[in-house]
């Protein structure tokens, strides 16, 4: 089995990603909204142009899948007449930044850091950064509603002022306005570069590269310690409205102008694969849908795999729903097409790695690429003998 071949870079819209179902093309809508006119538009686009699913992603933007080559001009257009569109590839992979969806209407500081980073991002002189490297702005006082959310940069919220914080740092510099706060970020990032951050490979994350000893300035450590933790956002209604999910977070497309019919004050994306309805409080039955909190597919992450994905070796979504339901209390399960691990890059109670068209490795309490406590695991296996998965290894 050969290893898979990691890109080190995320589809956009300007730059999608071949895929073994077609084009895989990346939405990210400015400020991680969508109002009605522009969630009708997107989902018509994916069912007239890829296929009928919208893809909910952890960096909060919709993948629409299977888009034809030929069909790409005009889903550009379509993009940009909704105002969807980057103005540049490079603007696009730039503008890698999710804002904390469960913000308040009034807040401004969230929007206010957005554009002025977006700004110094794309000056001539800002030096491009990894494709996958990414800023979080998470600056609700009180408490941070992302703190499980991966990204390189973080600007949080530290009581009622907020800090700018390298991801693997425990604590970040105090800022005073928001220019003070972008400017911080921007001084970060150029530090990431300039110090080596960036691999031969043209990869690298804020993270791996304090872990292996760089570094940062004094100037850019700080002592402030942001704000704590909220509990996870879940399906259901929230303060602010009504989170709606998906299994493995593929959203029918037919949905989508749908839902923003019931949403008072617009869609919001979330990193948790769900969308936050502003102002709603219920939805009409529905059984595409999940508003449950406690809905046991919420704890199973699935990827694409086989046929779509071309280095998915295996089918994986059907297991993994017909897993959901035997799935130990509380436990999480990710069942991933190759020891990539995708949908899920972080450790699971349980993973099912495929290693061929019907064959699983099962870890516990690892990643994707984790040492195995059983190999060879058929899907009919698993289904017939759920208890496998409860089972503790040597």
């Amino acid at each position: 089995m050969s290893a898979p071949q990691i890109k080190g870079w995320c589809p956009g819209a300007l730059r999608p990603m071949a895929s073994g179902d077609g084009l895989v093309v990346r939405v990210r809508p400015p400020l991680g909204r969508l109002n009605a006119v522009q969630a009708h538009g997107l989902g018509e686009a994916a069912q007239r142009l890829g296929t009928d699913v919208l893809e909910m992603t952890t960096r909060a933007n919709l993948q629409i899948r299977g888009v034809a080559n030929a069909s790409l001009p005009e889903l550009h257009a379509r993009l940009r007449d909704l105002d969807l569109l980057d103005s540049s590839p490079e603007l696009e992979a730039k503008r890698n930044i999710i804002l904390n969806p469960f913000r308040n209407a009034q807040d401004l500081h969230h929007e206010a850091i957005a554009a002025a980073l977006t700004k110094g991002l794309s000056a001539p002189d800002m030096p491009a950064l990894p494709g996958k490297f990414g800023f979080l702005i998470d600056v609700a006082p009180g408490h941070r509603h992302l703190s499980g959310i991966s990204a390189d940069i973080r600007i949080e919220s530290s009581g009622e002022g907020f800090i700018v914080r390298a991801d693997g740092a425990d604590t970040g510099r105090l800022s005073t306005s928001v220019a003070d706060a972008v400017e911080i970020a921007l001084q970060m990032a150029r530090w990431f570069i300039t110090s080596g951050g960036v691999g031969a490979d043209g990869r690298g994350r804020m993270r791996n590269h304090l872990a292996h000893g760089a570094q940062l300035p004094a100037d850019l450590v700080g002592d402030a310690h942001p704000s704590p933790a909220a509990p996870k956002a879940k399906p259901g209604l929230v303060a602010h409205g009504l989170c709606v999910a998906a299994a493995f977070g593929q959203l029918p497309a037919t949905h989508l102008g749908w839902l923003a019919d019931h949403a008072p004050g617009g869609v919001a994306l979330t990193p948790y694969r769900m969308v936050l309805l502003r102002g709603a409080t219920r939805l009409p039955d529905t059984t595409d849908l999940i508003t449950d909190p406690d809905a046991a597919v919420m704890n199973v992450y699935a990827c694409t795999g086989a046929p779509g994905c071309p280095q998915g070796l295996a089918p994986t979504r059907d297991l993994a729903r017909q897993l959901a339901t035997s799935l130990p209390s509380g436990k999480t399960l990710h069942v991933s097409g190759c020891a990539k691990g995708c949908a899920h890059p972080g450790k699971a109670d349980l993973t099912l790695t495929a290693t061929g068209q019907d064959q699983f490795d099962l870890i516990q309490n690892g990643r994707a690429d984790g040492r195995p406590i059983r190999c060879g695991l058929t899907a009919a296996q698993l289904i017939q003998n759920p208890e496998i998965l409860s089972q503790e290894g040597p």
